[in-house]
């Protein structure tokens, strides 16, 4: 698939300096915890933040993240890995460093198109992708309508097909009235998120609890969090349904890609029965089951992952 020519505001990624309108300078304590060159990518709803880490001329791992984290979440990978390798991790629109624009739809299809307008503006090629939670329908959204750029596939604890369960906490939040007042006013669920998708607790330092939550300071800075909880699409009816069942009927186009699952088998979201339904549909990946880990798979178990993650991107790929 060729990615159309955006309409609207012109196109174009930046680096270096801070562009005007984008976010503030990171509290010191984050930025000590993630200490990268922001960049900048322009598109018609927003600025979206980025970072691009190591030598260019190697092949990219590009990290998809989920709700409520944002790159954050990929800082380990970034300095362990962008040594040799070159290392991205975005923030979606609404997230992190990004923009957090009040009237965008924030459905699934919007944030597939940045994701792939990262992948083109960028001209990407032989990718390795790294997804977590909502980075798995996002990334393999990308992913099978850029296929020819995609070498291999790393999926932590997320889900790119329609699926019927959802946690009672989590399909409470999805009440506009009541899940507004909890994330968007009270901020309970990235906080709960703090909490409740770790295992290892005393690794959420509160720098690290910072980090997190940093972003997410206000009403108007939750509005992703709200949004992508809302979006979760249940049934047919969902505006989102259709797009996630088409990325998951795509699927077979990657299947020849190398790939890793790494699970936190502790998770009470993504639990062991995604990490099968994942297996189902690539039934010759490496499978890493943690058992002893939660969602937040690389704080719980970085010390396991990021090995198995650097030998999976040394490994051969398909010719």
């Amino acid at each position: 698939m060729t990615l159309a020519p955006p309409q609207g505001r012109p196109h174009r990624a930046l680096g270096g300096e801070r562009p005007a309108g984008a976010a503030a300078p990171l509290p010191a304590e984050v930025a000590a915890e993630f200490p990268f060159q922001p960049r900048w990518l322009e598109t018609p709803a927003g600025r979206l933040h980025y970072v691009d880490e190591g030598p260019r001329e190697a092949a990219p791992l590009v990290c998809v993240h989920g709700n409520p984290t944002w790159a954050f979440y990929f800082r380990r990978v970034i300095a362990a890995l962008s040594g040799r390798h070159r290392v991205i991790a975005l923030d979606h629109l609404g997230c992190g460093r990004s923009d957090k624009p009040a009237d965008w739809a924030y459905r699934l299809e919007g944030h597939v198109q940045h994701l792939e307008r990262l992948l083109v503006e960028l001209d990407l090629q032989r990718v390795t992708l790294l997804v977590h939670d909502w980075g798995g329908a996002i990334g393999l959204g990308a992913a099978v309508r850029q296929s020819d750029r995609i070498a291999r596939l790393s999926i932590q604890n997320s889900a790119a097909f329609p699926f019927d369960r959802i946690p009672l906490r989590i399909d409470l939040c999805r009440t506009p009235l009541v899940g507004q007042a909890l994330i968007r006013g009270l901020g309970a669920f990235s906080r709960a998120a703090c909490r409740m998708a770790i295992e290892r607790r005393e690794r959420m330092t509160p720098a690290v609890r910072h980090g997190y939550l940093a972003p997410y300071d206000s009403w108007e800075h939750r509005i992703a969090v709200w949004k992508f909880v809302a979006d979760i699409p249940m049934t047919p009816r969902h505006p989102s349904f259709a797009t996630l069942a088409a990325i998951d009927e795509a699927l077979p186009v990657l299947r020849d890609r190398p790939a890793q699952i790494v699970w936190g088998e502790r998770d009470w979201c993504f639990t062991p029965a995604f990490r099968r339904a994942w297996e189902e549909r690539l039934p010759d990946a490496e499978v890493h089951a943690v058992a002893d880990a939660g969602h937040l798979l690389l704080e719980d178990a970085h010390e396991q992952v990021l090995p198995w993650l650097s030998a999976f991107l040394d490994s051969p790929t398909a010719s």
